[in-house]
């Protein structure tokens, strides 16, 4: 296991392949989009927009130009990142190959 940082972005559909360029730009190159999520926070409703979920994983020393290149979207235009330690459990051996 080692550390890792969860990256989860929450914005307007319009917005993914903004965000999604930036977490490119970032190094990130792995990542994953639920459409159509709806929810609700304080002083906003989402539940009449098409947002997205975004969520990639990334090595702590990734995690600075990530927010530079998605917080300028987010100022812009809306929406939410939030960012978290996580551990990442790396397979040794996968069961199907055997």
């Amino acid at each position: 296991m080692h550390a890792v940082k969860r990256i989860e972005v929450l914005a307007d559909s319009i917005e993914l392949p903004k965000i999604l360029a930036g977490l490119d730009k970032a190094g990130i190159i792995g990542h994953t989009v639920i459409r159509n999520a709806i929810g609700r926070s304080p002083g906003a409703d989402a539940t009449q927009l098409d947002n997205v979920y975004i969520i990639a994983f990334c090595m702590p020393e990734q995690i600075k130009p990530v927010i530079e290149n998605i917080r300028p979207i987010l100022n812009k235009f809306g929406g939410a990142c939030y960012i978290s330690d996580a551990m990442e459990i790396r397979s040794v051996r996968c069961i199907a190959s055997l």
